[in-house]
Formats: C-alpha cells, sequence, structure tokens
C-alpha cells in the first residue's frame, strides 16, 4: 500500500520570483525509509514541510499529494496532526511545555485522548526509549539529545502512519545523533512505521534507507535504492553531492570495484577485500610544531551560571596560536559553547585568566574587543539579522565602518561570491535556508575583518559542497594570519581542516593535539575513514585520504 503519493507537485512561495518546487513525483510504500538529500536551498525542507499540511509554508501549489490514498489537503486536522508525524531540526522548536511527562502527553491532550489512555500511552513510550530516567525533569534541564529524543516520542504517541523528519541531527554531538538515529530506524524496523527523513550528514542514515531521492534546484532527479544511488553520483557527479555520500561509499566509488559498502562494517570488509595482498602503508603520526605566538591565551578558569550550581568549566587551559584554526569537540553540555561566550564577554568567568591579542580580556571595554579584532559566529545565525533583505544586513556593517557606497557595494558582492549568495541578497534571511543563513551570518562576520575568529558551529545545516567552500575560506584566512577558534560536531569537517583539536568533557579538556593524533587515538569520536580502514592501515582520518590508497593500491 502507497503511504505517500506525490505526483506532479509544484510551490511557489508567495513572494517569491520563482518556484521552490517543480513537477516533483515519487512514491513510498507503507513501512520503507526513504533518504532526501539534495544541496542546501535545494527544496527538502519545504518538500517535507509540503507533506504535513499544517506546516506548509504560505505560497501557490500545483499537482497533488497523496496520504493513504486521499488527497492530503482533504484529510481533516485532527487526523493529519495524529497520522503524520514531524520533528524539526531545532530541539528547542517544538518543546512547548516545562516538563518531560507533561511534554509526552501534550498532543494527545490537544486532541481530547482520555486521560487512561494517556497514561497508558505516556508510560509504554517512555519505557520504549528509555525516558522513564528523566521523566520528571524540567526541559530546560535536558540535554540536546535528550530533548530530540523527547519530541520523537512526543509525536510517536499519536501513533503516526508517516514520520517526517527535517535534519534533526543537526544539532546533536556525533555520538547523540547516532543513538537519535538509531532510534528512528528503530521505529521503523519494530513499529513498521514509514520515514522520509532528510539530512546533510549522511554517514549514518544513508545505510538506513529503502531508497534516496535526490534534489536539486526544486526538482527530483533520481530516485534509487541507495546502492544505485551512489553508483550514479561517483559517475556522475553533481553540485558535490557524490561528496556527501558515507565515506565507505566514497572509497567504493573512487574505484567502482565489488559491492558498495554502505556502512563501516561493511567498508571494513570491502577495504579488506580490495588490499588482499597489496603492500600497505603506514602513515606517519609526526606532530607539526604549532605557531608560537598566541592569539587568545585560557589559564585554569572556572565558570559557573549561577552561585551554588556545578561549574560549566573547570579549571580549563589552552591557547588558541596567531594563524591557526584549533576545534572544540565534546557532547552537548560539555562547555564547548560556554567556552566561546567567557572568551566573548557574553558571560564573565568566576576565576583564572583569559588574554586575548596580549591583552587582559578584564581590560578590554566598551565595543574595544571587537574594534577590528574579534568576531563570533553565534550557534543561532539568526540573531544577527535585522534588516528585511540580506542586502541591506551585510551592508550595514560596512556603513558602520564609514565605508563610501561604491566600496560598500564591491565588498558585498566580493563576499557574496565568495559564498555563493549572490542570488540571495534580496531575500529576507529568515527565508533562507538553513544552511544559507549560516554562510549569510558568516559572510557579515567576514565583512568585520577580524583577526581572532570564534565560530559556534559553523557546518551546520551545509551541504557538502559548501563544506568545502568554507573550509577553503577559513585556511584562506588561517593563511593570512587570522586565528579561528571553531565548536563543532562535525568531525569529518574538522579532520580535515584543523590544525589543532581539544577534547572537552564534563567542563575539563580531556585530550588534545593535531588532528592526526587526536583522532588516530578515538575509538567513537574520531572519523569514518580511520573507523573503516585501521585495522589495516593506522593514521588515515579523512576520506580524501583513503581515496588516495584505494586509487593506488587498486
Amino acid at each position: 500500500m502507497e503511504t505517500v503519493k506525490v505526483n506532479g507537485f509544484g510551490f511557489k512561495y508567495s513572494l517569491g520570483d520563482k518556484p521552490a518546487l517543480k513537477d516533483i513525483s515519487f512514491t513510498v510504500n507503507e513501512g520503507e525509509f526513504i533518504v532526501v538529500c539534495g544541496p542546501s536551498g535545494c527544496g527538502k525542507s519545504t518538500l517535507l514541510r509540503s507533506l504535513k499540511p499544517q506546516l506548509r509554508p504560505f505560497g501557490e501549489t500545483e499537482g497533488n499529494i497523496e496520504f493513504c490514498g486521499k488527497n492530503i489537503n482533504d484529510i481533516p486536522d485532527a487526523d493529519s496532526a495524529a497520522q503524520i508525524g514531524f520533528v524539526m531540526q531545532s530541539p528547542d522548536a517544538q518543546i512547548v511545555t516545562d516538563k518531560v511527562w507533561h511534554e509526552l502527553a501534550f498532543g494527545l491532550e490537544n486532541l481530547g485522548v482520555p486521560t487512561h489512555i494517556i497514561r497508558s500511552r505516556v508510560a509504554e513510550m517512555a519505557n520504549y526509549f528509555g525516558i522513564h530516567t528523566w521523566f520528571r525533569k524540567k526541559t530546560a534541564e535536558l540535554s540536546g539529545g535528550q530533548k530530540q529524543l523527547l519530541n520523537l516520542a512526543s509525536v510517536m504517541l499519536m501513533q503516526p502512519k508517516l514520520l517526517i523528519l527535517d535534519e534533526p541531527s543537526s544539532q546533536l554531538d556525533p555520538i547523540a545523533s547516532r543513538e537519535f538515529l538509531e532510534n528512528v530506524r528503530k521505529i521503523n524496523l519494530e513499529l513498521g512505521t514509514t520515514i522520509i527523513i532528510t539530512e546533510h550528514n549522511l554517514e549514518d542514515v544513508y545505510g538506513y534507507a529503502d531508497k534516496v531521492l535526490l534534489m536539486e534546484h526544486g526538482e527530483a532527479i533520481k530516485y534509487l535504492p541507495p546502492q544505485e544511488m551512489a553508483q550514479y553520483l561517483a559517475e556522475n557527479e553533481r553540485d558535490g553531492m557524490y561528496k556527501a555520500l558515507p565515506t565507505p561509499a566514497r572509497m567504493y566509488g573512487c574505484v567502482l570495484k565489488g559491492e558498495c559498502p554502505l556502512s563501516i562494517v561493511e567498508g571494513r570488509r570491502w577495504f579488506s577485500k580490495q588490499m588482499e595482498g597489496k603492500a600497505l602503508p603506514c602513515p606517519s603520526l609526526t606532530e607539526e610544531k604549532r605557531p608560537e605566538e598566541r592569539a587568545v591565551d585560557v589559564s585554569e578558569v572556572w565558570f559557573q551560571y549561577e552561585k551554588g550550581a556545578e561549574p560549566v568549566l573547570r579549571d580549563i587551559s589552552f591557547s588558541l596560536r596567531r594563524g591557526e584554526i584549533c576545534s572544540i569537540l565534546g557532547g552537548n553540555g560539555a562547555g564547548k559553547t560556554t567556552t566561546l561566550s567567557v572568551i566573548s564577554q557574553k558571560n564573565k568567568f568566576n576565576m583564572g585568566k583569559i588574554t586575548v591579542a596580549g591583552k587582559d580580556l578584564k581590560k578590554y571595554k566598551g565595543t574595544e574587543l571587537f574594534d577590528h579584532n574579534l568576531a563570533v559566529l553565534p550557534q543561532n545565525p539568526q540573531s544577527l539579522f535585522v534588516f528585511e533583505t540580506l542586502r541591506q544586513d551585510l551592508e550595514e556593517v560596512l556603513k558602520i565602518r564609514k565605508f563610501k557606497n561604491e566600496e560598500i557595494a564591491e565588498r558585498v558582492a566580493s563576499v557574496s561570491k565568495m559564498l555563493g549568495l549572490s542570488e540571495l541578497l534580496e531575500r529576507h534571511p529568515y527565508d533562507l535556508s538553513g544552511g544559507e543563513m549560516q554562510k549569510a551570518a558568516l559572510a557579515k562576520i567576514l565583512l568585520l575583518e577580524p583577526k581572532i575568529l570564534l565560530l559556534d558551529e559553523p557546518t551546520k545545516g551545509m551541504d557538502a559542497l559548501s563544506k568545502e567552500n568554507l573550509g577553503g575560506i577559513l585556511r584562506g584566512l588561517r593563511d593570512s594570519g587570522v586565528s579561528v577558534l571553531m565548536v563543532t560536531h562535525d568531525i569529518e569537517f574538522c579532520a580535515k581542516y584543523s590544525d589543532h583539536c581539544m577534547l572537552f568533557f564534563d567542563g575539563y579538556i580531556v585530550s588534545e593535539g593535531s588532528p592526526k593524533k587526536f583522532f588516530a587515538d578515538n575509538s567513537f569520536y574520531t572519523t569514518a575513514a580511520s573507523r573503516m580502514t585501521r585495522h589495516l592501515v593506522p593514521n588515515i582520518i579523512t576520506c580524501e585520504e583513503g581515496e588516495q590508497l584505494c586509487k593506488s593500491l587498486c
């Protein structure tokens, strides 16, 4: 039986000058797991929201969508709310109550379900997802992974036939992300719920798919099983989507030998078979010397949000060197974002010392710290935008710095071209996709020409090609003497572009080193390439290194 049938569907935003979706057609059968992928701004989120009428943006539609054999627009709101579940990108965006137990019951209460049935379903679902251990906690006290799991459980309490997830793991650390996606897979296998999910990071979810829908420029390009899609992308690379494939599929794609692996265990078997009888290298682990000059020096810093509360930062000490990209990794709540907040004077630390550009942080007055010195890309980029168009927001940065109109136009055009934003300058910033907004926020920050750049999750919502472009920009800034301190959950990006890495846990720095040493020593906070190849070839940490090895030996 068909759960979803999309036939010639198109969509145009009310103020848009061209369609966001064009002639989309595909079918999802009952119990299938569908992964939707494509570059930022290709229409993935618009398509997913169109599958739930209550979330569909305001605009013009054509064609039709059927749900369980009925036109989706004819389904009563109560039935649609219960039968079509939706999990959003931000864990906080969906939570509406202050207690976990109340959040679980909220949807059923709104549908008028009897109390005894609500209690029974809540108890069952809390146990199913392991929520019973934090059942009576305040929702504000939960980690990002717990919040997203709560959102998932709250939706599943409605017993939906279709579960739609829009970048659900983009704000989670790697371990929490993997656990969340395993729960989604569990729902699909054990409950038979039909899944449609979009993710930019395909490393963990791609192998779960029955079919993959590839989108570009608002169109459905291909709809294939995952192995066939990997081969298609390897043979016909389209706008960098091949680079978004999971590492095992990419390493297969560079030689096209054997059967395409989708998971790490399949990748290890495939790699072992390809390496049989080959003289295998042993890459060295020599540490590169870091630059001497310190841009930021953090010494024995402690921080707590409230008096008497548990410290969030516990005696942390590290340095960011001049002309270096340094990355901070760790689970949600480990103290990563808080570290950026104390360096940027958003929060005042309790003990210790911080120097920025050789000056004690406490001696910076007013906006002196940010005057052609330090700039911050926050975790929520929306907070940077205040005007009706992106162009106005970018121009305002330069007007404040007293640039002339002609130079303002040149600089805005230059940074927009560099970040692929030229066609978006007349759009309202809030109408941009998640990845586009990240790039727009970075453009605004780069116009300040900072010497020290603090980035909080800069690759969030970005497609593979945009990440590659960003990595090249960061390297260019580094080579010009700019220092970059980056908080990230994106292990693959960190391994490829960082000069130094640190792992935070419970407010402490528990390990640090060059990417080679850092990731080669880890079992979980490491790259897919390392997990796939380390049993035969140690110290490979990026997919590109694995691809190069396969090309040279196969």
